[in-house]
């Protein structure tokens, strides 16, 4: 999806911005995340966003990580999106969309007053999401449409596909691994991927491994 502020490297973004902890929830450069926002803090956290650089990020906990009920471990990498869509629900939700803008490491949470947590970021490792369609060339395309399809007909879903066929293989790979009705430690492997290659590769290699398990799940790709 198309900003009307396209950040062209780490500089353009907050070094320090908000963190929506969110399981099985994955954000990739450029993809769209629909998000129903109702608990008080993180209404506050959207309110405090768009009154400022629009920039919130998306991150997992970590299920394995020692942990507090208040406060529960992250993942190290999470993905900064930009607000760009923005809807009162008339019962006090807010109904928004997040873009992906690049994938970033916690350098250290800060300790704020806000009732959300936030976060100081380093965006460096991940330079190469700042680059559209970046490594497009050298996606097996061919592989991960097998495996959809493979997976498709194993779990009687329905697939749009002359959307898919139409789709340049950043936004195929992206989506269907924002899709993808994998667990926790998938999504993020999915996430950590170092490129659009590697990202391709590892949705492949989860899906191919969930066929032979054969415990797919039975939930349409929405």
């Amino acid at each position: 999806m198309s900003m009307n502020h396209p950040y062209g490297g780490p500089e353009e973004l907050p070094a320090v911005f908000p963190i929506f902890p969110l399981a099985k929830a994955l954000l990739l450069p450029r993809g769209q995340l629909p998000l129903n926002i109702f608990e008080p803090r993180y209404l506050a956290m959207i309110e405090d966003a768009m009154k400022g650089p629009r920039i919130v990020g998306m991150i997992q906990p970590d299920p394995e990580a020692p942990t507090s009920r208040l406060t529960p471990a992250l993942f190290p990498v999470g993905c900064a999106g930009r607000i760009t869509q923005f809807a009162e629900s008339g019962d006090g939700r807010y109904l928004i969309t997040l873009t992906g803008v690049a994938r970033f490491k916690i350098v250290e949470e800060i300790d704020a007053v806000t009732p959300y947590r936030q976060c100081q970021a380093d965006f460096s490792p991940f330079l190469v999401d700042f680059s559209p369609r970046a490594g497009e060339d050298l996606v097996d395309r061919d592989g991960v449409l097998r495996t959809l399809r493979d997976f498709a007909e194993t779990n009687n879903l329905q697939i749009d596909w002359s959307s898919i066929h139409e789709a340049p293989n950043e936004a195929l790979v992206n989506a269907l691994s924002m899709m993808s009705p994998f667990g926790t430690r998938e999504k993020q492997a999915l996430l950590e991927a170092t490129d659009l290659k590697g990202r391709a590769d590892v949705l492949v290699a989860i899906t191919e491994f969930e066929l032979a398990r054969g415990k797919g799940d039975s939930r349409p790709l929405q």
